[in-house]
């Protein structure tokens, strides 16, 4: 597991971030040695080595592990905080691992005529088309259908390593419409790396082989996604959170009608509440590595 965009191990960059030259393995090599072993028989030790074989961004260094998600993790839950305005890098959301209380909710307008743009992430299959990688996020986060919750500076390392998955209680206005997620590590110069994210079609939130519409106004639970990541939060950086209703075109637009895709039915707006108080503690799960 390497920090790679699609085909493309012997780079060093992703994005704008370079990982610098220990970052490059020989793939090929790894695959014939594997095979050599296993449909030639030749002994060559690869049935003793690690199963895992990982890199850590942050420190940028490559590590051995026995098992997937690794056996030392401890989940930890990161909870939404905010006073009603966490729209925007100019919100007040905020991210710890106190439990809400009384808060207020939070509110954007997810228009699909003016959606979120995609600002890098695991993308294929061509850059020309939509940026793959790692880039900076605050020009996706001074926008205001973008929730911002962000951590205080950390006060040590954080290692992060395994599935990420948010939790969050939402209301709409739409009988269906999306959410979205993404785990981003705020540098002490404010530069805001994006690591993994994730989506939930609101029709597919129980199954992905039943659809169901929502009722409007109701409280919905929604459990997002945001596929794998290694990273070391490094002292003095910063955990942030970013919700929104579009990543676009990473994932395509949800028009909110609850119409079957495919019908030329137009678009309309949704109204969005995003839920974090004692009854509903939105929050994103992080597999947090002890340090050895």
């Amino acid at each position: 597991m390497g920090p790679w965009v699609h085909r493309a191990s012997s780079i060093t960059n992703a994005g704008e971030v370079d990982f610098g030259a220990a970052s490059v393995l020989d793939l090929e090599q790894l695959e014939l040695k594997w095979f050599d072993r296993w449909l030639k028989g030749t002994d060559n030790c690869a049935d003793n080595e690690a199963p895992l074989k990982l890199f850590v961004m942050g420190v940028n260094q490559w590590r051995y592990e026995s098992e997937w998600p690794l056996a030392r993790t401890e989940l930890t839950q990161y909870y939404l905080h905010s006073y009603g305005s966490a729209n925007s890098l100019l919100g007040d959301g905020s991210l710890s691992v106190v439990r809400p209380r009384d808060e207020q909710p939070d509110k954007y307008t997810y228009n699909p005529e003016n959606a979120t743009p995609t600002r890098g992430g695991c993308n294929c299959c061509n850059p020309e088309i939509v940026d793959w990688g790692a880039f900076d996020q605050r020009p996706v986060e001074y926008r205001n259908d973008v929730l911002v919750y962000t951590s205080e500076e950390l006060e040590r390392n954080v290692e992060v390593t395994g599935p990420v998955v948010a939790t969050i209680f939402a209301i709409t206005d739409a009988k269906d419409t999306d959410f979205t997620a993404k785990l981003v590590d705020v540098h002490p110069n404010g530069y805001a790396v994006n690591l993994c994210d994730g989506i939930i079609r609101a029709r597919y939130r129980e199954s992905t082989k039943t659809q169901q519409l929502l009722t409007p106004g109701e409280v919905y639970e929604y459990k997002i996604d945001l596929w794998p990541t290694s990273n070391v939060f490094k002292k003095g950086h910063r955990i942030r959170l970013d919700i929104a209703s579009s990543n676009f075109p990473r994932f395509d637009r949800n028009p909110n009608t609850g119409n079957k895709f495919g019908e030329d039915a137009g678009t309309q707006v949704a109204n969005q509440v995003i839920l974090h108080d004692k009854a509903h503690p939105s929050h994103v799960l992080l597999p947090i590595i002890p340090a050895l």
